[in-house]
């Protein structure tokens, strides 16, 4: 009896998708700890991987000690490094779903179940959180606001669906979107080119509407001129997407 309920209790395990929290931080010390706290809050059995993009304050400390582990980068990579970072790491120990947190607070872990419900149902691919529909929508800045939506607009034409939040970066993904974005991942403020990466390598995406809340401490890096820049730099790769080439991963 006491081995056919070891048996059962395998395959249970077996069938349990492993799970993966990348959350990628810069000098987040102020947050990064209720971050962790919040996704373990969520599901206990969750890995939550903090990738600390060459901090040089207590970052990988205080996420360590909130029961986090940390992959510490040897100098900042920026946004789309280390997440991509995270990604390798996932498909590196084999992990079945990852989903993309952000450390300054702003992404509600409480919502996960909410992202995820497309992804483990087998619907999609890649499910992102949008903050620009549903009965909460977020009040972004008017220039912000617009900007989003130029974006959205051009993604929308580019990918053939309808997309509201193409700069959310809270998103989970199963296997082929790990095994994608492990190899191929911008790295300059990837959240808008990633989606059409995405559509690029066949996969199945969908918006999911999110609760998201301000930034909880420290500021932004993106300053006015890093915006322009942003906004011209995500254009030309837009426009550079235009041209179709050999997907990176095919159906299996």
């Amino acid at each position: 009896m006491t081995h056919a309920v070891a048996l059962i209790a395998e395959d249970a395990r077996r069938d349990t998708p492993r799970c993966l929290a990348i959350v990628p931080a810069y000098n987040e010390e102020a947050t990064i700890a209720e971050v962790v706290f919040e996704v373990l809050d969520f599901d206990p059995d969750f890995q939550v991987l903090v990738v600390d993009d060459g901090s040089s304050d207590a970052t990988a400390a205080c996420a360590e000690a909130a029961g986090a582990r940390v992959l510490r980068l040897p100098l900042n990579l920026g946004i789309g490094g280390a997440v991509q970072a995270g990604y390798m790491y996932a498909l590196d120990r084999g992990y079945d779903i990852a989903v993309q947190v952000d450390g300054d607070g702003q992404h509600d872990a409480a919502e996960l179940g909410r992202l995820l419900e497309p992804v483990l149902a087998g619907q999609a691919d890649l499910a992102i959180g949008t903050r620009f529909s549903g009965i909460r929508e977020y009040r972004a800045p008017l220039a912000r606001r617009v900007g989003i939506g130029l974006f959205a607009t051009l993604v929308s034409l580019r990918v053939r669906q309808r997309m509201t939040d193409t700069t959310s970066g809270f998103r989970a993904v199963n296997r082929r979107g790990i095994r994608l974005f492990a190899v191929d991942y911008p790295h300059d403020y990837p959240e808008v080119e990633s989606v059409v990466t995405a559509a690029r390598g066949n996969l199945r995406v969908c918006e999911v509407p999110v609760f998201m809340r301000p930034r909880a401490a420290g500021r932004s890096s993106i300053t006015t001129f890093r915006s322009l820049y942003y906004v011209v730099k995500v254009l030309l790769a837009l426009f550079v997407g235009l041209f179709p080439r050999q997907p990176l991963v095919t159906d299996e």
